[in-house]
């Protein structure tokens, strides 16, 4: 029996899916969904797209917030986009911090990205990493999937799902 392989879009969190604030975000208070996230990631999802957040939480690190913390802070994220339709299938992210020892996790590494092509039996060649950061685009590429840059804070339905030849 074979199973098809599924297509996906990873999403940074801080700077594509809410705003980059120039400081860690894991209080509610602190959150804002960026501009056309809703209406993007409903897009990608009618395309059948599985979506993946990949982040980087290096203040957990650093003892600023716990692990606690940042999930109940993706389960407000997921929520909020469920009444519109949108399911996140998983969040990864690296609660490691450069300072305080070397880790595989974090990007430009693609470890987390390689664990969710694993998980969900993800085609990375039809899937796609949309961040904000050179550190995203690298981690895309080492893992095989095509990615997009575009500016923190901007507007996710101007992006252009195009493979890379």
């Amino acid at each position: 029996m074979s199973f098809e392989k599924q297509k996906a879009i990873f999403l940074d969190r801080d700077g594509v899916l809410i705003q980059e604030r120039g400081e860690y975000t894991w209080l509610l208070e602190d959150l804002k969904i960026n501009p056309g996230v809703t209406e993007a990631l409903l897009d990608f999802s009618k395309k059948g797209y599985l979506l993946i957040v990949i982040s980087n939480q290096a203040g957990i690190g650093k003892g600023l917030y716990t692990k606690q913390e940042a999930d109940y802070l993706h389960l407000h994220i997921s929520r909020n986009l469920s009444l519109n339709g949108i399911t996140i299938a998983e969040y990864y992210y690296c609660p490691h911090h450069p300072t305080t020892g070397k880790c595989i996790c974090r990007k430009p590494d693609s470890l987390l990205l390689e664990k969710a092509i694993a998980r969900f039996n993800i085609d990375a060649s039809r899937s796609f990493f949309i961040g904000d950061a050179e550190r995203d685009i690298e981690a895309g590429h080492k893992a095989g999937v095509n990615a997009i840059k575009i500016e923190p804070n901007g507007d996710l339905r101007s992006v252009e799902l195009k493979m890379k030849n």
